[in-house]
């Protein structure tokens, strides 16, 4: 099989992210099975405009800014002098409406829409234009078949108007040569709160910082982590300073998996307190460290977390009771051990083998016209 892989971004992006290891580690599959893949991706400062990684031929075209404008006029190009059998779009920004301009088959890739949420996160007149590029979807894309990675993302493009016979859900996986249980390593001696992602403003961790005065106040040595980059590192610097907890909380920028894999194995328990996620990744690696997750009762996460089972659920934006979920989890060992036991159970389950396997699954009925 020939395809045409689209996606904002590669793994060699400095801002590539989960949308970027999900659709690398489900596509070098294809690859491994003998199948071409041809990658089309933005380009960022220092990048190769052709490259090779993953066995995948990749293009890139234009900025992360403006991908969407750039991409369109290679991609045309590119479908009418390769034959490709089959063009798989992942909408991770904006859709590229690849439909209009290609007439091959359309895979369509969904970790989640925006929707409503954009506008906690820029200026409204950006958020629109999001918003906005997000309404014709079912209609520009009425032919294609819908891969995504949750229930909730799953119900989200039904009530926009994509029929269910259309959409297939394929849970992302876990790399577990990478993320793995080490029962003889121990907790940290401070009790830790970790949080793994993006720092951006939509992200919401600032209801995570304005739990821990409420957890200190039930657990005094409690400590938290905040891993990741963004544009909005400083105003939570300042929120913890301005709480006055700010000698409580580190902030560690990037770091590499290892230490990544570290943080999440000797943390007590890691908190995910977004609006909004296709799935929630850093859950189910965290399980399968052996570490308990606390999420906001919000698309994706609530798919990703079993409230009560493998971890616990609390609703958007309530930082009290964000800290009551925590503090739970700090203080009561053994139901810390149960949700722990049943989130090493639960994680087990995602591989990337079995992703990539009901990719493949559609692609091949697609391409055979089934």
């Amino acid at each position: 099989m020939n395809i045409l892989l689209i996606n904002w971004m590669d793994l060699a992006n400095p801002q590539a992210g989960g949308a970027e290891v999900h659709i690398v580690e489900i596509f070098r599959r294809f690859v491994e099975r003998g199948d071409e893949v041809t990658f089309v991706t933005s380009n960022f400062p220092g990048g190769l405009q052709c490259d090779v990684a993953d066995g995948m031929t990749i293009y890139r075209t234009g900025t992360r800014e403006t991908f969407n404008i750039a991409a369109p006029r290679l991609i045309r190009k590119m479908a009418k002098e390769r034959h490709f059998d089959l063009v798989v779009e992942d909408i991770n920004k904006v859709p590229l409406f690849t439909p209009l301009f290609v007439s091959q088959p359309v895979l369509v890739i969904i970790p989640h829409l925006f929707g409503s949420a954009v506008f906690r996160e820029t200026n409204p007149l950006f958020a629109s234009y999001v918003y906005l590029l997000e309404r014709p979807l079912p209609h520009v894309y009425r032919n294609a078949m819908f891969e995504v990675i949750s229930e909730s993302t799953s119900r989200d493009i039904h009530n926009r108007g994509i029929h269910p016979e259309r959409i297939r859900i394929a849970h992302c996986g876990v790399d577990h040569g990478t993320y793995t249980y080490d029962p003889g390593l121990p907790k940290y001696d401070r009790p830790t709160v970790l949080y793994v992602g993006r720092i951006k403003k939509y992200k919401s961790v600032d209801v995570m910082v304005r739990s821990m005065p409420l957890v200190l106040k039930s657990v005094p040595d409690a400590h938290a982590v905040v891993v990741g980059d963004g544009d909005g590192i400083a105003s939570l610097r300042k929120l913890a300073a301005d709480l006055g907890i700010a000698d409580h909380v580190d902030f560690t920028g990037f770091v590499s998996t290892e230490e990544k894999v570290e943080l999440m194995r000797r943390s007590h328990v890691i908190v995910n307190p977004s609006p909004k996620e296709g799935w929630g990744l850093t859950n189910i690696e965290a399980n399968a460290c052996g570490t308990v997750a606390v999420a906001s009762d919000a698309d994706g996460l609530r798919d990703s977390v079993r409230d009560g089972e493998t971890g616990l659920l609390f609703p958007y934006g309530d930082h009290a009771a964000c800290a009551e979920r925590i503090v739970r989890i700090l203080t009561d060992s053994a139901e810390r051990e149960r949700l722990t036991a049943n989130a090493l159970k639960w994680a087990s389950g995602f591989t990337w083998d079995r992703t990539a396997r009901l990719t493949m699954e559609i692609a091949d009925e697609m391409v055979a016209g089934i």
